[in-house]
């Protein structure tokens, strides 16, 4: 006799461990607020097809805050999973890399023809890349690369900036000078660029980082989209600054 009766049917056996995994069941909260960045960012997407620029930025904004909020919720809370990871990065992936992308596009590479959307495709990639290797890499203080989300939110409030105080884009040499721009994003969110982790703050922290940090809010309240762009143009110039500053003591050392 067979180990297998052969009038059962084949599906019977194949579904059985899919049947298990899904009576295991997903976490609610963090995967709830997962689903909240990931609508942020696909409606960011077809904001920027129609034109609607302003919401389109506003929408990747709010993706990255709840993006920041989902993995700490899951941690507070004890409810981390497998599943929450790989949903997280395929949601960074629509918020963080298409929808930059494509806002870049509509905005003002499309005036660069087909370079215009080489230039977007390889913000799209890049970003993918960033969030596949963070995925692979083992957890440190520091990240390797501008991480996704700092750089989409760089670009998003640079066009929210530009949309809330000029007019139009019309001109091709602000195009390209844009074109560059992402392009220089791009690569350095695939390199081996140093930066600061938030991951760092934990616990108990000097009375000064409170003031701090008071002050950054207010500052960030006077003009949220201005302000927000210094933030991440400061941040994403720090890697590339503190890595200059090393060589330069490497340099100088004695051999």
């Amino acid at each position: 006799m067979s180990e297998q009766d052969p009038a059962a049917p084949e599906s019977t056996v194949t579904q059985l461990p899919e049947r298990r995994g899904l009576k295991k069941g997903v976490y609610l909260l963090p995967n709830l607020v997962t689903t909240g960045a990931l609508f942020a960012g696909f409606y960011a997407i077809i904001a920027a097809m129609t034109g609607a620029f302003e919401a389109a930025c506003i929408a990747i904004v709010i993706a990255g805050f709840l993006d920041a909020l989902d993995g700490r919720i899951a941690r507070l809370t004890n409810t981390t999973s497998e599943f929450g990871v790989q949903y997280d990065s395929m949601s960074d992936l629509v918020a963080f890399g298409v929808a930059p992308a494509v806002l870049l596009f509509s905005w003002a590479l499309r005036d660069l023809g087909q370079i215009g959307w080489i230039i977007a495709f390889l913000y799209m990639c890049c970003a993918a890349l960033r969030l596949a290797r963070f995925n692979t890499s083992p957890d440190t203080k520091v990240f390797y690369g501008l991480a996704s989300p700092a750089a989409a939110g760089t670009m998003s409030t640079m066009v929210w900036t530009w949309v809330d105080n000029l007019p139009p884009m019309e001109s091709l040499q602000i195009s390209v000078l844009v074109g560059i721009f992402a392009t220089v994003v791009a690569l350095l969110m695939v390199s081996n660029v140093q930066y600061y982790s938030p991951k760092n703050i934990k616990g108990r922290v000097p009375y000064p980082y409170m003031i701090g940090a008071v002050l950054l809010f207010i500052v960030v309240a006077v003009y949220p989209p201005g302000m927000l762009f210094c933030v991440g143009l400061a941040y994403g110039s720090s890697g590339p600054i503190q890595a200059a500053l090393r060589f330069a003591r490497k340099s100088e050392d004695p051999v």
